[in-house]
């Protein structure tokens, strides 16, 4: 078998230290720190962008002509909106799956059990002593079938949930029917809890609608770990305001949400600020990401979790 040409050195840009520090021993890569807030300074390889990464910012990539741009994150629909979407664009599969899974089910824990609530009281008004929910036997609908729902799934199985999984289309997977999004509203009346692990696209913005929300039962708790804009906000908030159901939520639209905004102050809502993927698991698994892409370029190899090609 012939082996790969070496196309030589890599040019490499990464927005902070840590990530500096891990690849630059790495023999095919010369590396920069480049946060994308100015022009680039001649050609990049690869660039790896800020983690969370303001759109404005993207047009600069044009100045880098890269071969490829790596996100830090699974979803590249803010990346693709912008500059970048002229150059091959990969995405973090294998990053933060894991993570994202461990902060939904600490979502919907935390939600059933009311620990915010429970904790809040304990420090204004005392000791209070209520019966919650439980997740177990909970009629759990889960939007997703990619790697953070798999992940999810995968977890909660332990907990002894009824579980329903919805992917793009009707199929059997490993003898488990995984429903079509079509089916998605007669699914939804026989939802305790729903949890939404979808890519924002033109196809899923706005998937979950009135309609939908209507249609699961009283007291049910809707869980997005998605993105802000695949649930319709204005909805959600006609079903939360008059206690019908509970949120928990790592997404939101619009993000963040304004420090005066109604989600923040209801107590059947749980807001966090976009964190699932933020955990001590992220660094190193993106080392080997970056590394791994580093390795392939040089060797003209077919980068991992290509998303994009233009």
């Amino acid at each position: 078998m012939t082996e790969p040409a070496h196309a030589g050195p890599v040019t490499v840009s990464v927005p902070d230290g840590p990530l500096v520090e891990a690849v630059s021993t790495f023999e095919h890569a010369t590396v920069t720190v480049w946060d994308i807030d100015r022009p680039a300074e001649g050609h990049i390889d690869l660039v790896v962008l800020p983690y969370m990464n303001p759109r404005m910012r993207l047009s600069l990539l044009a100045t880098a002509t890269p071969r490829l741009v790596q996100t830090q994150t699974i979803g590249v629909d803010d990346v693709l909106a912008g500059a970048a979407a002229g150059f091959p664009v990969a995405n973090a599969a294998g990053v933060h799956e894991a993570s994202t899974a461990e902060h939904t089910l600490a979502l919907v824990l935390a939600s059933l059990r009311r620990i915010p609530e429970f904790r809040d009281d304990a420090r204004r008004v005392g000791w209070r002593h209520e019966v919650t929910d439980s997740l177990i036997d909970k009629r759990v609908l889960l939007v997703g079938t990619g790697g953070v729902g798999r992940a999810i799934a995968s977890r909660l199985g332990p907990f002894g949930v009824h579980l329903t999984t919805v992917g793009r289309t009707r199929r059997t997977v490993e003898g488990a029917v995984v429903h079509a999004v079509s089916e998605l509203t007669e699914l939804a009346a026989e939802a305790d809890v729903l949890i939404i692990a979808v890519p924002l696209s033109e196809l899923t913005r706005g998937l979950i609608d009135a309609t939908v929300l209507e249609r699961m039962p009283d007291g049910g708790l809707v869980v997005n770990v998605a993105r802000g804009p695949v649930v319709d906000t204005t909805a959600l908030l006609g079903q939360v305001r008059t206690g019908r159901l509970r949120a928990a939520l790592d997404v939101t639209d619009p993000e963040p949400l304004p420090p005066d905004h109604e989600l923040l102050r209801l107590a059947n809502v749980l807001v966090t600020p976009h964190v699932g993927g933020a955990s001590s698991a992220m660094l190193p698994r993106m080392i080997a990401l970056v590394r791994d892409q580093i390795a392939r370029l040089a060797e003209n190899r077919p980068p991992f979790n290509v998303v994009h090609t233009p």
